[in-house]
């Protein structure tokens, strides 16, 4: 885990200056200057000047665009974007793509870590607390009711409650992390069936992967079908990519029907990441032209739908976070006061 993390802050950059770069670089090629012409002229910005210098340096020795940005520390959504670039040479829309994609991303991973600031803030203020009532309060608790024979009962009960639900609280986060760690590290050693079946299982995740998938499969279908490739073609090209493993899966399964004369369509339902509005649009199209237009519509839709759907989410995190720790707090107040309420009784 050391490894992975001192490689991962050697190799990536900051988002903030990920995203200025791909704005600076755009501009420049929509005012028609070359590509390595427009990294001339980020090299003038200090702080870009390093990345720019690298990447000029891996295009000249022949490497393609995206392993040159992934290579200088770019995030892999926007490598994905470029893969095809050498394949339908727009590289302008290429770029705004997976702008349009890393800036919204980024936008909502902002808008998420400002909503869960303030009750992270106080999930770790009632851990300390939790923490202190469990070492101070409870061993208090426990002398002074020891000799009451009327609350003793009550006592020792809400003893146990609190102390199984500190436990519980800690060895759940403890849980949380440890799935995550492992999941991270074994993910590259599983094979992408088994992933999806995995993925398949967990309802947030299913639903985000679902919408992903079909955006990914839209949006660059539509970009390969401005080439004049066959359908063959594209999905064998798609095939070939390792930015998206599951879309690479499935457009080696549509590849393989496709070779013995299935029709897409068919084969598209199957799938269980891709919409089924997917394969209408294929089957209802018969000319580029129009299929181009409809997926570039459709891919559009789900974009908003995936922003939309996130919102939503953020939206319901802060209230759900604070009904949940409002709840836990009456529990261990209530554990607390019952055996004084016994205890004044029997006075």
């Amino acid at each position: 885990m050391k490894r992975f993390i001192k490689k991962r802050k050697k190799s990536s950059l900051s988002v903030d200056l990920q995203l200025r770069f791909l704005k600076r670089l755009l501009r420049l090629l929509e005012r028609g200057y070359p590509l390595l012409e427009s990294l001339e002229i980020i090299k003038w910005d200090q702080t870009m000047n390093r990345t720019a210098s690298r990447m000029i340096a891996l295009l000249k020795s022949g490497l393609p665009m995206d392993i040159t940005f992934e290579k200088c520390g770019f995030n892999k959504s926007i490598a994905s974007h470029l893969y095809f670039i050498h394949t339908n040479n727009d590289l302008v829309g290429s770029l705004e793509k997976s702008l349009s994609f890393f800036e919204n991303r980024l936008l909502h991973a902002k808008k998420l870590q400002q909503t869960i600031r303030y009750p992270i803030v106080l999930f770790f203020v009632f851990t300390v607390l939790l923490f202190f009532i469990k070492q101070s309060v409870l061993p208090s608790f426990l002398e002074l009711f020891q000799e009451g024979s009327g609350s003793a009962w009550t006592v020792k009960f809400s003893i146990r409650v609190i102390d199984y639900f500190i436990s519980g609280f800690f060895v759940t986060c403890l849980l949380i992390i440890f799935i995550t760690v492992f999941w991270l590290i074994q993910k590259k050693s599983l094979p992408i069936q088994k992933q999806i079946s995995i993925y398949r299982r967990i309802p947030g995740i299913r639903s985000y992967l679902w919408l992903n998938t079909s955006y990914q499969f839209a949006s660059h279908i539509t970009s390969l079908l401005k080439t004049g490739m066959s359908f063959k073609e594209i999905f064998q090209h798609m095939s070939d990519q390792e930015k998206l493993p599951i879309l690479a899966f499935y457009s080696s399964k549509i590849n393989a029907t496709l070779q013995k004369g299935a029709h897409l369509s068919t084969e598209l339902t199957k799938l269980a990441f891709l919409d089924s509005n997917l394969s209408c649009i294929f089957e209802k199209n018969a000319d580029y032209t129009s299929l181009e237009k409809d997926l570039d519509s459709y891919a559009e839709m789900v974009i908003d739908n995936i922003q939309r759907k996130i919102k939503n989410i953020i939206g319901f995190i802060q209230p759900l976070s604070f009904i949940v720790l409002g709840f836990f707090i009456i529990i261990i107040y209530m554990t607390l006061m019952w055996p004084m309420f016994q205890l004044i009784q029997s006075i």
